[in-house]
């Protein structure tokens, strides 16, 4: 199985940014973790900070991956762009989210781009990662 995880704005400071809330792992540490626990997958892995680019790696995916895991960071909340290439693609995609957004600013609480995901996961940290990944181990439909 191959799975990539897809990092949005800002998440490539984590274990630098606001270490209150985001914690004080960076995402390169954690993908290491990820790696090990999943030895029998093929995971990749790509950040960006640009809208644009997040759209043309979910639309190379398609037919690639096996399934996408996604933490747009705050392009959740803004971008019609994103979601409708989650929409485009013949793929599961799982929405992570390190903090839980209804616990956070109201803005927070709607994420366009979940509402075209096939599932989300928020508030559990870095280990939302690990339960996406494991969650299409166990078969997501």
């Amino acid at each position: 199985m191959k799975l990539l995880i897809l990092n949005g704005p800002n998440l490539n400071l984590l274990g630098k940014r606001e270490t209150d809330v985001y914690g004080s792992m960076s995402f390169e540490d954690a993908f290491k973790q990820l790696k090990h626990l999943f030895s029998g997958l093929q995971l990749d892995y790509f950040q960006s900070n640009v809208e644009g680019e997040i759209i043309s790696k979910i639309q190379s995916a398609d037919g690639f991956y096996d399934g996408v895991i996604i933490n747009p960071g705050g392009y959740s909340h803004t971008s019609v762009a994103i979601a409708d290439a989650i929409r485009a693609v013949d793929l599961p995609i799982i929405e992570v989210h390190i903090s839980n957004l209804f616990a956070r600013e109201s803005f927070r609480h709607i994420s366009l781009t979940g509402a075209a995901c096939t599932g989300c996961i928020t508030g559990f940290g870095l280990k939302g990662y690990q339960m996406a990944v494991q969650a299409f181990v166990d078969g997501i439909n």
